[in-house]
């Protein structure tokens, strides 16, 4: 990415506010264990600092060894982090793939978060532009009404991501109810076809319809090596596939979470241009960049994002 396009995506009325997970990701494998600082709201909040866009990341971070590896991480790429309580230590998530077929666990932390919005939070969401906000606990009706309450005009400039962990639901029911009844109000939601199986047992364009039909003005559908679409309730649908690049893939692990960060930088450059994407040919370019820099990421180990080259990228 060129560096006229990097500083063009900075905001002038505040800092962007990602609430959501942040954790260590711990690896197993036959050859051994490995750390990495990872979390679906974290990777987003990282993507945009990435991108040159300012970033408050908003999440439960423990005073313990794994807390300090985060603080590291979100301090190494100018991420401001709210850092709310932790009693029980900092979200440890396990991929254990010792007996061939990955397995995943999650620790209590991790199973039983809980975002406290004090006034710290409040204020820095009121200054923000956008709220973006990933892997909720959205089957706590108290945890949704708690931040949510907090969250003024959520049409012009909430983005919620689901981004539900089968080892971390409580009540698959009540996360789609909690999550339903925010995505009506937002301004975009993000939406995998892996979320789509696992909440609703059906296909990802069937979740996209569903999600219009209830009132959701923009929903982005990730659809992995299939690419992504836009829809819009004014009626625009575009679809873009995974960009093409000669190295091979490495790891899908960061694709969602990049691709939410950059549509969230596309909306943050088009705000400061005076208005939001409106035309097929806007929403587009956005798309088209999303899988750009989808595409980047997948060519390394790891979530973090990865900035493509300036020719796959939209002029």
């Amino acid at each position: 990415m060129s560096n006229e396009k990097v500083h063009a995506m900075v905001d002038a009325t505040g800092s962007v506010v990602v609430v959501g997970d942040a954790l260590i990701d711990e690896f197993r494998t036959p050859e051994g264990s490995e750390d990495f600082v990872g979390g679906a709201a974290l990777n987003v909040a990282v993507g945009l600092a990435r991108l040159g866009v300012a970033t408050t990341l908003v999440a439960m971070v423990g005073d313990d060894a794994d807390g300090e590896k985060i603080r590291d991480f979100l301090s190494e790429y100018g991420v401001e982090l709210i850092a709310t309580p932790s009693p029980r230590g900092t979200a440890r998530a396990i991929s254990d793939r010792t007996d061939g077929e990955p397995r995943y666990s999650f620790n209590e932390a991790s199973v039983e978060r809980f975002i406290e919005v004090d006034d710290r939070v409040r204020q820095a969401i009121d200054a923000a532009p956008f709220v973006v906000v990933s892997c909720l606990r959205f089957d706590s009706a108290e945890q949704v009404e708690l931040l949510f309450s907090a969250v003024s005009d959520p049409q012009t400039r909430l983005l919620i991501d689901p981004n539900p962990r089968e080892g971390m639901l409580h009540s698959a029911h009540d996360f789609v109810a909690n999550f339903e009844r925010v995505a009506s109000t937002a301004l975009l939601v993000k939406v995998g076809d892996e979320d789509a199986a696992l909440l609703y047992n059906a296909s990802l364009p069937m979740l996209t319809e569903g999600l219009m039909a209830t009132g959701s003005q923009t929903v982005l559908s990730t659809a992995g090596r299939d690419g992504a679409s836009i829809a819009t309730e004014s009626g625009i649908l575009v679809h873009q596939p995974i960009t093409l690049m000669s190295e091979p893939v490495v790891d899908t692990m960061g694709a969602g979470d990049s691709t939410l960060a950059s549509v969230a930088a596309s909306l943050v450059e088009a705000r400061e241009r005076g208005g939001l994407p409106e035309t097929v040919d806007e929403w587009q370019a956005v798309l088209e960049r999303a899988m750009a820099v989808a595409a980047a990421t997948c060519r390394t180990k790891g979530a973090l994002l990865q900035l493509p080259p300036s020719a796959t990228l939209p002029v």
